[in-house]
């Protein structure tokens, strides 16, 4: 599936509008600007949409998903936070199989002028999941390694968590010859994307090819995951 020379031009009017956003995050000019929000929202619905099919060719399980089942509000919960800017100064999509608010791995797609990223995996899991699941990375460690030593993987997603533990947890072996592997609090992994990237024709396939990098990490960390959900 190609992607459509417009969408370039698409990505500049969620970026330019999320600038404004940021400098003007009042009701007001967002009332004033309620067409612009809606003219975003509909090319961004758009977007997600087509990101649905492209990781569904390669991953079945995300294949019922509606555009709603993977995005989030805009308005931000400002009940609990200091900052009470109404409006979030970004847009988020996560194709997940069980659901956006689950644990189950998946694939993130955000953009934010300046900060657009593209990631994959589990972020929060439980205690009794990251046990398990840093057994597994011991007990299957040539599978594991076939995943995130893979130079493709690897090049583009060359650490598995952006706050890794200081010490090795209870219960694991210290000699363990990728420690860095048991010390993830999260297993996320993230590549960022200069707000340049979309101004190729052909973004969308670079952005499939990496979340076809992804899926055999997901399967993974889900086959434990899953037993807990």
């Amino acid at each position: 599936m190609k992607q459509p020379l417009e969408a370039t031009r698409q990505v500049a009017v969620i970026l330019d509008y999320l600038k404004d956003i940021a400098a003007n995050n009042d009701r007001t000019w967002f009332w004033a600007n309620r067409e612009r929000y809606d003219n975003v929202m509909s090319i961004f619905q758009s977007i997600v949409a087509q990101l649905i099919l492209r990781i569904g060719d390669f991953d079945p399980s995300v294949r019922h998903l509606q555009v709603k089942d993977c995005t989030y509000r805009f308005f931000r919960d400002v009940r609990f936070s200091q900052d009470k800017s109404p409006y979030k100064r970004h847009l988020g999509a996560y194709v997940c199989a069980k659901g956006k608010k689950s644990l189950h791995g998946g694939y993130y797609l955000h953009f934010e002028p300046g900060n657009c990223m593209f990631a994959g995996g589990c972020y929060m899991l439980t205690t009794p999941m990251l046990n398990v699941l840093r057994q597994k990375i011991v007990g299957q460690s040539a599978a594991f390694s076939a995943i995130v030593d893979h130079p493709e993987f690897k090049e583009l997603y060359p650490v598995l968590t952006d706050d890794p533990l200081k010490v090795m947890p209870r219960g694991l072996p210290r000699d363990f010859f990728r420690p860095e592997w048991l010390k993830c609090r999260n297993y996320l992994v993230c590549s960022s994307l200069d707000d340049e990237f979309f101004q190729q024709t052909r973004w969308m396939d670079e952005i499939a090819r990496r979340a076809r990098l992804i899926f055999p990490f997901n399967e993974f960390l889900n086959e434990v995951v899953d037993d807990y959900i």
